[in-house]
């Protein structure tokens, strides 16, 4: 088996989780300030709350991903603007894991999740595939890769509709419905297939499809009879 493609899934997954993982560099917060992602429809950025003391009034900043900054509001002008107290926009568990999976609280993991188990059954299902192209010298694609297609499909559609990804939505919509059909397409065939060798056993008909004649086991295996022999003119005459 060939390592250079493992090498280069490993380069590239570590180009995309250092892209994930670097902040955004538009984004400078204070030192000494506590940051929250913030999401309203489509602006993005982050909520910056500082106190002037320990238990003091709080204020805040929104950072925006252009790299502008809303002037500093209290916290009464905060929750008439955005809707919701700065306290509890504060009080909200801000970890690496979290900035990390982009999320905001520990019920969001069952979520991230799902989609880490379908995005581990599509690597599973290339794997396989691969596994048993290099052994057999050929492009093969096994039943296993469809059904853990579908099982990462489901999956991945169920944690993007979360995330409200239209774009992820739309691309896992198609797959789900062809990977499904694949397998049904099948269990066609291997039941075809059966009923084909169950009527070879018993001596029926079997259709082969495709304009071909009828096959008839049992007549194909008699010997074809002798012609019989018509006797010419002249051997008539000599007797």
């Amino acid at each position: 088996m060939k390592w250079e493609p493992l090498l280069a899934m490993v380069l590239l997954f570590g180009l995309g989780l250092w892209l994930v993982w670097n902040p955004n560099p538009a984004i400078k917060p204070d030192p000494g300030t506590q940051v929250q992602t913030l999401q309203l429809g489509p602006i993005k950025g982050v909520v910056e709350v500082s106190r002037a003391e320990e238990g003091g009034p709080a204020r805040a900043r929104v950072l925006y991903r252009d790299g502008s900054a809303s002037q500093p509001i209290s916290a009464a002008e905060f929750e008439r603007t955005f809707g919701v107290s700065l306290d509890r926009v504060a009080a909200r568990p801000s970890t690496p894991l979290f900035r990390l999976l982009n999320i905001t609280s520990w019920g969001s993991l069952l979520w991230v999740a799902i989609g880490f188990a379908g995005q581990a059954a599509m690597f599973g299902r290339m794997a396989i595939q691969w596994v048993v192209s290099e052994k057999q010298k050929q492009s093969v694609i096994p039943e296993a890769f469809w059904w853990l297609s579908l099982v990462g499909g489901i999956s991945l559609f169920s944690y993007f509709a979360w995330r409200q990804d239209l774009i992820a939505v739309l691309g896992q919509t198609s797959g789900v419905v062809i990977y499904a059909r694949n397998i049904r397409l099948i269990h066609k065939q291997r039941r075809r297939a059966a009923r084909a060798a169950q009527r070879l056993e018993n001596g029926d008909t079997v259709d082969l499809g495709g304009g071909d004649s009828p096959l008839e086991p049992a007549a194909a295996a008699e010997p074809k009879p002798a012609r019989p022999h018509i006797p010419s003119p002249v051997e008539i005459v000599r007797t």
